[in-house]
């Protein structure tokens, strides 16, 4: 992520200038390397990501990639930023702070579920690249001065509360995905496959609630799961700004 900049001071990816291009023998940027690089993960998962692949993507020699990148961190720094960046930012206050904390729920899982390598990096350190500082800005400022959101305490605890929620949400999602790719089994065939078993298990009568919840729980449609939780996470917020 850092690099150090000669005089002892390390300098952020997001800081430091671009090589000049060379037309020949293929033309890089940053941009293109990022966009090569998302291209990749998408079909391939986030594993397949190297230096060299992406060169490779880009007809253009790994060592080259190291003008613009210092490290594979950085890459997926970029990465990162550019999938925030399309993310529509939430609008300005309006007094509607569940609206806006809402929108910017659907639209992050609707990213993550276009790019499902996306969830693995969120959860640690921010990136704070310009596309993500954009959007903690208009996040924040969506809710400062909504009622119940007098300080800027309040607005960054409900923010980290449902990011928190959304995080959760689609790295189950996510896991969901490639659990159904590498064993060639969706949900309802792996629940048929471990039926049996569970039978068994439940039979014994040391899981009553479980069985209760096998037996009478309906299944839910992932859409509206994530609503559900959302929901609930939303009162949550609304009743302790009540109190």
């Amino acid at each position: 992520m850092r690099e150090d900049a000669g005089d002892g001071e390390p300098t952020l990816v997001w800081e430091r200038p671009e090589p000049p291009s060379r037309p020949a023998p293929s033309p890089l940027s940053r941009a293109r390397i990022v966009k090569a690089a998302v291209e990749l993960a998408d079909a391939e998962g986030l594993e397949a990501v190297s230096l060299r692949k992406v060169a490779a993507a880009l007809d253009a020699g790994p060592m080259r990639l190291y003008r613009y990148l210092a490290t594979k961190e950085e890459l997926l720094d970029l990465m990162v930023d550019a999938v925030y960046g399309e993310i529509p930012r939430p609008e300005p206050a309006s007094g509607d702070w569940r609206g806006a904390l809402r929108s910017l729920a659907h639209h992050t899982r609707r990213a993550a579920l276009r790019h499902e390598w996306f969830a693995e990096l969120l959860g640690g350190r921010p990136h704070l690249g310009p596309e993500e500082l954009a959007n903690l800005e208009a996040s924040l400022a969506a809710l400062r001065g909504a009622p119940g959101f007098d300080d800027i305490d309040t607005v960054l605890r409900a923010l980290e509360t449902v990011n928190a929620y959304v995080i959760g949400a689609i790295r189950k999602e996510s896991a969901e995905a490639r659990a159904e790719r590498a064993t060639g089994l969706n949900e309802r065939q792996w629940q048929r496959a471990f039926g049996p078993y569970i039978e068994r298990m439940l039979a014994t009568g040391r899981y009553p609630t479980v069985a209760e919840a096998v037996r009478e729980g309906g299944d839910t449609d992932p859409d509206v799961a994530f609503d559900t939780g959302l929901d609930w996470v939303l009162d949550g917020i609304a009743a302790r700004l009540a109190r």
